[in-house]
């Protein structure tokens, strides 16, 4: 039993622990698939043990970013009561102690890192820069334009290095660059909303800047992804230039977020992707396609 459970009657634990949950944001774990990305390009999409690895790193990556959220929302209480949406927070509404948040985050981000001992030291470290990453995030630099979204986006390629290196295979760097870029272009998708309720300890961004900035990404992510299908160190990797019939799915994916983006603001990525099942369904056979086609063509480290 956790030690912060310990001093709570069993009463008071079993109304802690849903709303703890709940603040940890289970759903946004979906954006820790980052992790698995490089088994998938590596050609190890149907091995089970590299798959048991990646699958270990992003559960650690799992808790790493629950203890994000949970600093995030301790430090953001205030100006989440002030927006319609983020007052809902458990922190903000009261349900959960700032304290009690606090040990929590604490005592998930050692957990992440006592069980990825076993991991590497490799894993630990990306665990590391990950944090640290966060950290300076939510203390100081959340408030700086465009540096802010960028180190939002360098938070998932540390999740792309930190599965590299669980599995100990090599990453493209056209990986990296695809990675990063769509990650931006999801950061400055987040701001969209916030036009309409403007966030204390956010950037206030011009809605003609976002809409020119989503829309370069948008265009420059797609362009990455359809050079990295057909490079040259790809093509003798995985012995086929087949990756290339995965890009119409990434392109119908982006234009699809850039649609619902436009129609309804999109609360954030994380819950357009569940919401929408077209959106799921493109990232789902995504998936399975490209992870078929590297599997066949017998991709290897």
């Amino acid at each position: 039993m956790y030690p912060f459970f310990q001093v709570l009657p069993s009463d008071a634990m079993a109304a802690t622990l849903p709303v703890l949950l709940r603040a940890m944001r289970p759903r946004h774990w979906l954006k820790n698939g980052f992790v698995v990305a490089p088994a998938l390009f590596s050609g190890h999409a149907f091995d089970p043990p590299a798959l048991a690895r990646v699958g270990a790193a992003a559960f650690l990556f799992c808790l790493a970013s629950s203890s994000v959220y949970l600093l995030n929302d301790v430090l953001d209480r205030e100006a989440d009561r002030a927006d319609p949406v983020k007052r809902l927070r458990p922190v903000a509404s009261g349900e959960l102690a700032a304290a009690t948040a606090l040990l929590a985050a604490a005592l998930l981000a050692g957990s992440a890192f006592v069980t990825g001992i076993a991991l590497g030291r490799g894993v630990l470290l990306s665990l590391a820069a990950y944090l640290a990453i966060n950290v300076l995030y939510s203390l100081w630099l959340k408030k700086v334009a465009v540096l802010e979204a960028m180190l939002l986006a360098a938070g998932f390629v540390v999740r792309l290095v930190a599965g590299a290196l669980a599995i100990d295979v090599e990453i493209s760097h056209w990986l990296l660059i695809c990675g990063f870029l769509l990650a931006l272009l999801l950061a400055f998708g987040k701001r969209v909303p916030e036009l309409d309720h403007p966030d204390a300890r956010t950037p206030r961004y011009p809605a003609a800047f976002l809409t020119e900035a989503v829309t370069l990404l948008a265009g420059v992510t797609v362009i990455a992804y359809v050079l990295y299908t057909v490079a040259a160190d790809t093509v003798a990797k995985f012995h086929t230039h087949a990756l290339l019939y995965t890009a119409p799915i990434v392109l119908f994916g982006i234009l699809r977020y850039l649609f619902l983006l436009t129609r309804s603001g999109s609360q954030d990525p994380t819950a357009t992707l569940l919401a929408d099942r077209p959106l799921l369904a493109a990232v789902l056979l995504w998936g399975a396609l490209a992870g078929t086609i590297v599997f066949r063509a017998g991709g290897h480290p």
